[in-house]
């Protein structure tokens, strides 16, 4: 495909303050002087609403868009010209006007435990009862109660720095954090990982779109959907459409106890497919439902196709009430606030 000229020469690229914020920006930022040095390129950064204020739990927001929404007032006011996410913030809908672009290449995709330097553990199966865990994530705490339920949870905030900082504290109440593996490998942190979480060593599953960078344009933009697809890579946007969609489906949104796992496989016939699981577990761990689906997946409705289908087999296993009953328990907990 042939790329439209563009009607500019220099192309705005809008981001997050934070250090891991920048460095993401700067891989899409390099991809594109790669394959369009004929461009200029520049970076505006700032702090969102996710990034000033640490101290409310994610599941405690009442809105999903918490880091996106402020960029994207910015790129549809044409302030700015495309934007970098971690995808796994980005909510499953959109504003109209704008359009997730394709993905480059994944970055590890796991969870990771991070123990407190200083303690002997090397795994989560080794920490010991009581013992604190530190994550904001609902979907991290759920899968804790299932499989560790003699483990406390405990809120922690922050970028990554800051969490490492808060664990490592000499009073610090917590014996290890779970992180998302990408950040600390993208800022060369690997040395803090002390286990990489997934289904068969811990039962971990990570979350819809994490490792991935999510390029946001407005929908109408040719010539960056174009400059897009010359530098994505169609094996992650197909597995992140699969999972996003399978979470848009489930209508939960960031705040869904929802887990994922995507692996690119070969059927008995020899044909690459795509393997989904997927579990949605209740808060207080007693309560699971999970699934593991294989599909053909060759475009992008291929894609949001078989996130639907997942979806429908997540809500038949039991996620719908799963999901219903959380929902239900905001409601009052937000009416009991309010009053």
């Amino acid at each position: 495909m042939t790329t439209p000229a563009p009607t500019k020469k220099t192309f705005t690229i809008g981001t997050r303050k934070s250090k891991l914020a920048l460095l993401q920006t700067d891989l899409v930022l390099e991809a594109l002087k790669k394959a369009f040095p004929q461009y200029e390129y520049k970076v505006f950064s700032k702090e969102t609403t996710g990034d000033l204020n640490t101290t409310i739990a994610l599941r405690d927001f009442t809105t999903k868009n918490l880091w996106t929404e402020e960029l994207e007032e910015l790129m549809i006011n044409g302030q700015v010209d495309l934007i970098v996410h971690s995808l796994k913030d980005v909510p499953t809908t959109l504003p109209s006007s704008c359009k997730l672009g394709p993905t480059m290449p994944r970055e590890d995709s796991r969870d990771v435990l991070v123990v407190k330097q200083g303690l002997p553990y090397k795994s989560l199966s080794e920490i010991p009862a009581g013992s604190v865990v530190g994550t904001s994530s609902i979907r991290r705490t759920a899968q804790l109660a299932q499989k560790y339920p003699h483990l406390k949870v405990q809120d922690v905030r922050g970028n990554i720095g800051t969490r490492l900082s808060k664990l490592d504290a000499e009073d610090s109440p917590y014996t290890c954090v779970i992180l998302a593996a990408a950040g600390l490998l993208r800022l060369d942190l690997t040395d803090r990982i002390t286990q990489y979480l997934d289904s068969k060593n811990s039962g971990m599953l990570y979350a819809v779109g994490q490792g991935a960078l999510g390029i946001e344009i407005r929908k109408e933009d040719a010539v960056l959907q174009n400059m897009l697809d010359t530098i994505g890579d169609q094996d992650t946007t197909f597995s992140v459409l699969a999972e996003r969609s399978l979470l848009r489906t489930l209508e939960g949104g960031c705040s869904a106890p929802l887990g994922v796992e995507t692996e690119w496989v070969q059927n008995a016939q020899g044909a690459k497919q795509l393997r989904m699981r997927s579990v949605v577990v209740s808060v207080d761990g007693k309560e699971c439902a999970q699934v593991e689906l294989e599909a053909d997946v060759t475009s992008a409705e291929s894609a949001e196709a078989f996130g639907v289908t997942v979806a429908k087999a997540l809500v038949a296993d039991g996620a719908g009430d799963i999901l219903e009953a959380i929902q239900q328990n905001k409601a009052k907990e937000t009416v009991s606030t309010a009053v």
